[in-house]
């Protein structure tokens, strides 16, 4: 059992900009209890000797390699574009500055 409190979760909510009614916060204490004794339970794993990882299964890259290989010209890429400027195709902004 942790020393987690209301008002710790609170904090929390907060720092995550969460807004949380009474009810919840009294739930989220239970909650978050909880996985923080999982977490500790974890903890204490035997971990001499295991490599560290980034994914529990070996992973192979499956991407061909970069071999440069002829291809269109920045001209040819264009050609048919409805518009385009600086060598890059033009789009409509669909997204504003806000």
């Amino acid at each position: 059992m942790s020393d987690l409190t209301r008002d710790d979760v609170a904090h929390l909510a907060s720092l995550a900009r969460i807004e949380l009614e009474p009810q919840e916060l009294d739930r989220l204490v239970s909650d978050l209890d909880t996985v923080l004794s999982h977490v500790a339970q974890v903890q204490q794993a035997p971990t001499e000797g295991v490599e560290p990882m980034s994914h529990p299964m070996p992973l192979v890259n499956v991407t061909r390699p970069d071999e440069v290989r002829p291809s269109l010209t920045p001209e040819q890429a264009l050609a048919a574009a409805p518009l385009a400027e600086e060598q890059r195709f033009s789009v409509p902004r669909i997204l504003t500055e806000d």
